[in-house]
């Protein structure tokens, strides 16, 4: 909790102010920020200084594991995060590749399960990680890439979370995530969550301790619309201890994940926290 406050007060201190043409709105930008989440001991980082919520975050996470390229299966599991990109991005909407409602086209999870290859068949770079990993395997290449820039067309939306790149020392397992760009008071907390159940998944039904989770942001930023409610009102609240995870021990496998696992199979405990906030989105 408090490196991520941290980093807010970091932005305000040291930030630039950038316009940014998709929002038409101004952005206080900092470059680089490094985050690291304690799994081995289930210090979940999930903001106490404001009510947060972390189903949706890690329903979103099942859907990409699952390669889902469909808004209506994301709703099924329990998140509503590719409704609107779904169906409300022009451009998206007037595209030959959408194949209609709910369609998402070639982004995250797809190109984690399916990714093209220049002689016309694909790869599940999600299960090569999982087979590796459960065999004792780091070949220092264990890694989960969803950035396709030859792909961006046939999708709704390019990665903002782009890759993860497992780490096995030992029987302990490592993550480290990469970010290109961040939205601190909405979106950090929901993208922490995703890093660190990532980890503890993996771990989990790769037979493996979990180890830490390192989080690398390169473009982390607070809307000029955020920054009255970040500076006078959640900067000044106390947090609280950090809740934890639990997750269901039966599941043991990519299997299980792609075939009966749901989001009644994830937990979180101790968590104290204060009210919300309703920070302005930016679509």
């Amino acid at each position: 909790m408090k490196q991520y406050l941290d980093l807010c007060q970091r932005i305000i201190n040291d930030g630039t102010w950038i316009d940014n043409k998709r929002t038409g709105k101004r952005c206080l930008t900092v470059i680089n920020a490094d985050l690291e989440y304690n799994v081995a001991d289930n210090e979940l980082p999930l903001i106490t200084t404001r009510k947060s919520f972390y189903k949706s975050a890690i329903a979103e996470l099942l859907g990409y594991l699952k390669g889902y390229d469909n808004a209506a299966d994301f709703r099924a599991l329990g998140t509503r995060t590719w409704d609107a990109n779904a169906n409300d991005n022009e451009v998206w909407l007037n595209s030959p590749y959408r194949k209609g409602e709910d369609d998402m086209g070639r982004v995250y999870g797809v190109q984690g399960r399916g990714g093209a290859k220049p002689d016309g068949g694909s790869i599940d770079q999600v299960k090569k990680v999982i087979d590796d990993l459960s065999n004792g395997i780091d070949d220092r290449g264990e890694i989960i890439s969803f950035y396709n820039p030859g792909e961006f067309h046939m999708g709704c939306l390019r990665p903002c979370m782009h890759t993860h790149n497992f780490s096995l020392l030992g029987d302990t397992l490592h993550l480290t995530s990469f970010q290109r760009s961040c939205d601190v008071p909405l979106g950090l907390n929901f993208n922490q969550v995703q890093v660190f159940a990532l980890l503890a998944i993996v771990a989990q039904i790769t037979g493996h301790k979990a180890g830490t989770a390192y989080h690398k942001i390169v473009n982390a930023h607070i809307y000029e619309d955020q920054l009255e409610l970040m500076q006078q009102v959640q900067l000044k609240r106390k947090p609280f201890a950090s809740p934890k995870l639990h997750i269901n021990p039966k599941i043991k496998s990519l299997a299980d994940i792609e075939t009966w696992v749901t989001m009644d199979d994830f937990e979180v405990s101790g968590y104290e926290h204060h009210e919300a906030i309703q920070y302005p989105f930016s679509v």
